[in-house]
């Protein structure tokens, strides 16, 4: 089963390669295959916490983020936010399908100024982009 926090939910949506470190990288190339995966369908824990791509970050601490001072709680203010945006419980157990179905009802791409405010990736464009090509696909898909 694999543990993802909550921002890192949409993130997978608009993941191009760019990351903190070659193995955040990878990791992440590897989350994110399995999700856009339609073939495949898992369960995943849904957290605010570290998950599975943040243990290959170069910023993990044990516990936390430690990016810098503030980061843990920025991160965990956007998993909060999405959490609460995708009507989600921290720590719950969800279907990949069902947490991209409720991603595509629920998340416009201007969304993301609000839920990922502050989140140094959101300025690429690339986000907003992934979550209007999934909302694009699941239209054409019905």
């Amino acid at each position: 089963m694999r543990t993802l926090r909550g921002h890192h939910l949409l993130c997978v949506h608009g993941f191009r390669g760019m990351g903190y470190s070659e193995a955040f990288v990878a990791k992440m190339k590897e989350i994110v295959a399995d999700i856009r995966d339609a073939r495949k369908d898992f369960p995943i824990r849904v957290i605010a916490a570290l998950d599975d791509a943040c243990f290959a970050c170069p910023h993990h601490g044990k516990e936390t983020c430690e990016a810098d001072e503030e980061s843990n709680d920025h991160v965990l203010s956007m998993d909060r936010r999405v959490l609460q945006h995708l009507g989600l419980k921290e720590n719950g157990i969800y279907m990949k399908s069902e947490l991209i179905e409720r991603t595509v009802k629920s998340v416009q791409p201007q969304d993301l100024d609000i839920l990922c405010q502050g989140c140094s990736w959101l300025s690429y464009g690339v986000c907003k982009e992934g979550i209007a090509k999934l909302k694009n696909f699941s239209d054409n898909d019905s």
